[in-house]
């Protein structure tokens, strides 16, 4: 059942202008909602204005639908730039990372030099022996299977494992903006040709007991950040359906973007798949942040 929203012109106007100009969507919900405007209404609101944007249709007038069965997903700000703003650079105590492009619906950031060429080289090295087929949760039983929809091979790292993967960690959640121990450890994956990852979404849904015991012990996952450990010569784009948006895989660089908010509902513009690999070969490493300190199965 939907519910009509009402609000004045002068209101659409001013997101206009300010979309026009360049202020995030998180920054306009802010300002309505610190007008005593509702959470929920000030998103339905600004979405609405963002979503006919993109796809080239007129902006409401005055009034919009929001579906009373569907609670609206309150987009706060992003967490990678709580505290530091939008900065071009992120300083990460042992190097500098660029900000090469931002979204947010949901909540993107395309950065570059993430990782060395030399670092990159290591990491693989240190993953091959170690690699399996790719495993992933069952959402109904909450078992590890084999999953025909990702065709590649992967290992995890424990969390500061050694003096180079602890230095890797650390980076990273910096980058993340979230302390150390609340970083699951570095998953690393390689993809053949014709490895792909389909559609699907990087947080826990409390289907299973697995996932449950899991959310208990650490809290969802709330942030991704992916680097591309090769140039990938043909294929493997990481895509996201929803926001129309594709990051082509390049050495060192990499992908943030976040699954859930402070509320703890789950970002479903979060969407996203790999591309089939069309020549060569790509390796990614994976970092996901949960709530609290990550805690895994077996070590409480």
């Amino acid at each position: 059942m939907s519910a009509i929203v009402r609000f004045r012109p002068e209101l659409g106007a001013w997101l206009v202008a300010g979309l026009d100009e360049g202020r995030g969507p998180a920054a306009l919900v802010e300002t309505m909602i610190a007008e005593r405007m509702t959470p929920a209404v000030a998103q339905a609101i600004v979405d609405a204005f963002v979503n006919a944007r993109r796809a080239d249709q007129p902006v409401p007038v005055d009034a919009i639908a929001i579906d009373e069965g569907a609670p609206v997903f309150l987009r706060e700000p992003s967490l990678l730039e709580r505290g530091r703003g939008r900065t071009a650079r992120v300083h990460t105590g042992d190097g500098v990372v660029r900000v090469l492009a931002r979204g947010d619906g949901p909540h993107l950031t395309l950065l570059g030099d993430l990782m060395t060429p030399a670092e990159c080289r290591r990491l693989i090295d240190l993953a091959r022996p170690r690699l399996q087929p790719s495993q992933v949760v069952d959402p109904q039983s909450g078992a590890n299977v084999t999953a025909s929809y990702r065709n590649s091979s992967g290992m995890f790292f424990r969390l500061e494992e050694t003096p180079f993967i602890a230095q890797l960690d650390r980076r990273l959640s910096a980058v993340m903006n979230q302390p150390l121990d609340h970083g699951e450890g570095l998953q690393v994956l390689r993809y053949g040709e014709g490895g792909a990852t389909a559609p699907h979404f990087d947080y826990l849904l409390p289907t299973n007991a697995a996932n449950q015991r899991s959310i208990a012990r650490s809290g969802q996952r709330v942030s991704t950040l992916l680097v591309y450990l090769n140039e990938v010569e043909g294929g493997g784009e990481t895509v996201f359906p929803h926001a129309g948006f594709s990051v082509t895989a390049q050495l060192g660089n990499g992908i943030y973007f976040e699954s859930s908010n402070s509320l703890g509902q789950l970002d479903r513009q979060s969407f996203h798949a790999g591309r089939p690999v069309t020549r060569g070969e790509k390796w990614v490493v994976t970092k996901w942040m949960r709530q609290r300190r990550f805690v895994p199965a077996g070590a409480e």
